[in-house]
């Protein structure tokens, strides 16, 4: 992984390059206070003001350059610089005005590439100065945490199935000092009837699992992080089409973002007893695949009639929130690439949050607002639970119809929630369709920092 630590230095005087952020609104006033040099060369750029206007800026010594960047981006957003920390040359910058604050995080991200399967570019690290050192860690870690998620979601689901998920989940606790405990294969039959159902079908060497890890002071509040672990989803036997395939390498995205806010909260050392649940499995295709209209048992005792085996996100979290329960958790978030309905309704990057508690809602949605990593509150509809009625068993997986898709998802995973338990579900897309600045194509992290900075809120060190 890139070494971010390098990229984010102290200021302390050194030879550096300085970076000009002019916003549309202050372009007039600034240009007038520039020396000759300056405006002739925006004038031979061609430069008006509008934001995306760049131009390298010529000093009074070949070396004495600086870069000029028109951007209304606000100063809180960690996107303001990122296109710079992918596109200059190698070297030491900093700031002309303002503090860096917010736009570091970008700063890293842009630097950051995925080279698993293609080696990167030759470029050098590009070192932004900051005047803010206290800040630097952190920074360093939100980086980390979502270059994390993208590794994890790009790679190929020939190299990541539920054991290599499970390996991951292993170094994270051996590296905090947490305790693994993997129930696999048939042991979940009886106890996770739903996870075992769902990754029967798949491979031997690719058996499902539920993940668990746990870590922290047992005398400390407890909280439950569950992320689906669906590290290919064929369909089942209400098989995808071809194109609809084509990113299933991404299903287990939900595990990606558990993965990484739990090595948050335990780099933060929040004084927390944290519960990691991935549920992870391959949803294939063989002779001894769950069926659609097979009656599954779940660890809850409630029955479930499957009427769509590519609806299987929501049958494997629900036994983990199941027994995520069962410990009495005071706060569960859960994270999931569950439904196309989500995306339908909101787009690749906006991820609808559902809660019953106003107060847990508030916190994530002001969060994200905050630090540029937005959410959008979609209603457990209750009037929607009819929906789930099944003529045989309890409730069926997927309704028919298609209708309110995402609300009846997440109205199904609330059966498994304890009614006195906060919980919050995050439909996450983990995917970015078209690259941004500081953010490339393919996974991503959506709703991470925001729900960090919940956690860190509210279980701060008196």
């Amino acid at each position: 992984m890139t070494d971010f630590a390098t990229l984010l230095q102290p200021d302390r005087g050194q030879p550096a390059h300085l970076i000009h952020v002019v916003h549309p609104d202050r372009w007039a006033d600034w240009l007038a206070h520039q020396p000759q040099r300056i405006r002739t060369t925006v004038a031979a750029h061609r430069l008006t003001g509008k934001p995306g206007d760049r131009a390298v800026l010529p000093g009074e010594s070949p070396d004495d350059w600086s870069m000029l960047l028109v951007c209304n981006e606000a100063v809180t957003s960690p996107w303001r610089i990122a296109s710079l920390g992918a596109g200059l040359p190698e070297g030491h910058y900093r700031l002309a005005e303002g503090p860096v604050g917010a736009a570091g995080l970008g700063w890293l991200l842009a630097q950051h590439r995925f080279t698993r399967y293609a080696a990167g570019g030759d470029v050098g690290p590009r070192v932004l100065l900051t005047d803010d050192p206290a800040h630097i860690d952190e920074t360093v870690r939100l980086a980390k945490a979502t270059a994390w998620v993208r590794d994890l979601v790009n790679t190929g689901a020939g190299d990541l199935g539920p054991e290599q998920l499970e390996a991951e989940a292993d170094a994270l606790a051996k590296r905090h000092g947490a305790t693994l405990t993997v129930t696999r294969g048939d042991a979940l039959a009886t106890g996770y009837p739903m996870i075992h159902a769902v990754g029967q079908a798949a491979a031997r060497d690719r058996q499902p699992r539920l993940i668990e890890v746990e870590w922290g002071n047992p005398s400390h509040p407890r909280i439950a992080l569950v992320g689906k672990g669906v590290c290919f989803d064929t369909g089942g036997l209400d098989i995808k089409p071809s194109a609809g395939m084509r990113l299933m390498k991404k299903d287990m995205g939900g595990a990606a973002h558990v993965l990484a806010l739990a090595g948050l909260v335990m780099e933060a050392r929040l004084p927390v007893r944290l519960h990691l649940l991935i549920p992870a499995v391959e949803n294939s295709i063989a002779g001894n695949a769950f069926r659609p209209g097979d009656v599954l048992r779940t660890r809850k005792g409630l029955t479930v009639e499957n009427t769509n085996t590519d609806a299987e996100g929501r049958l494997i979290l629900g036994d983990a929130l199941t027994k995520a329960g069962e410990d009495q958790p005071e706060l569960i978030l859960d994270f999931a690439t569950l439904t196309g309905a989500a995306r339908v309704a909101l787009g690749p990057d906006l991820p609808p949050l559902f809660t019953d508690d106003d107060a847990l809602a508030a916190d994530l949605l002001g969060a994200g607002e905050q630090l540029h990593d937005p959410m959008w509150r979609l209603p457990l509809w209750n009037a929607y639970d009819e929906l789930l009625k099944s003529d045989i068993a309890d409730m069926v997986n997927a309704p028919e119809g298609g209708f309110a898709g995402a609300i009846t998802a997440a109205l199904f995973l609330r059966r498994f929630v304890p009614k006195d338990t906060a919980w919050a579900h995050l439909d996450v897309f983990a995917w970015r369709p078209t690259a941004k600045a500081g953010r490339p194509k393919g996974g991503d992290a959506y709703a991470l920092r925001a729900a960090f900075a919940v956690l860190q809120k509210r279980y701060a060190r008196p």
